[in-house]
């Protein structure tokens, strides 16, 4: 019985064995296909967008050499468009380094909030920031998704609201991040408004930010304007 009870002990643990080296192998051929999949769409991004994005930079450049020398102001929003593509480059860059490593993220995050806004303002849209709580480091994840939440609605308002200013409210506690952009212009339901009366590829992206970090998420006509406002969990490190 002793004899026989260590052989099924022998055997059970090698059967162990070779499920754990089997989910092993599995988990290794998952990650392979997954980075091959990041390595393809990092070419897809480099072969479609860099170029584009230069070919603006360099031509917003041009044009603004080109007024100065005539002795012409530049044009704020020039400016803007050729600010707007070195940023569109350096995110294009960073992403495309993420792709084709193992790790996460892509270096934006809410520390580089006042250059968007920077940029927002120098497009003609007036914006306000506030923060309130006790404002702290947040996860990488958390802290990218809310940059990019942010970054979407200030790019919707200009989109799509017209003359119209833009509100963006931070608010830490100590389980929580609350972001809130609101905007005083056109809503779909007026006359004027130019809002699309469906849901956008912006707002579907928001969605599946927040979804993925457990957070909530609500966006809609306001009396006055639209609303966005996240609820993502964001603990902090203890």
């Amino acid at each position: 019985m002793v004899v026989t009870f260590r052989i099924w002990q022998l055997h059970l643990r090698e059967v162990e064995q070779r499920a754990e080296e089997a989910e092993r192998t599995r988990d290794e051929a998952a990650q392979r296909r997954a980075m091959e999949e990041r390595l393809r769409i990092a070419r897809e991004l480099h072969d479609s967008l860099t170029h584009s994005i230069s070919v603006i930079q360099i031509q917003a450049g041009v044009a603004a050499h080109l007024a100065r020398k005539r002795g012409e102001d530049v044009p704020p929003a020039l400016l803007a468009i050729q600010e707007a593509g070195a940023d569109a480059v350096r995110e294009l860059r960073a992403t495309l380094g993420v792709l084709r490593s193992e790790e996460d993220g892509d270096g934006s995050g809410l520390s580089q909030l006042d250059h968007l806004v920077a940029r927002a303002r120098a497009a003609g849209l007036p914006v306000t920031v506030t923060v309130t709580g006790a404002q702290r480091p947040l996860p990488p994840d958390v802290d990218q998704a809310a940059y990019r939440i942010v970054q979407e609605a200030l790019t919707n308002v200009s989109r799509h609201a017209g003359h119209a200013s833009a509100s963006v409210h931070l608010h830490y506690t100590p389980r929580t991040l609350s972001i809130q952009v609101d905007d005083d212009g056109e809503g779909p339901g007026t006359s004027t408004g130019t809002r699309p009366s469906g849901p956008g590829l912006g707002l579907v992206g928001m969605r599946e930010r927040v979804s993925a970090l457990g957070g909530q998420l609500h966006a809609g006509p306001q009396d006055h304007g639209f609303r966005v406002r996240a609820e993502l969990p964001a603990r902090a490190p203890s």
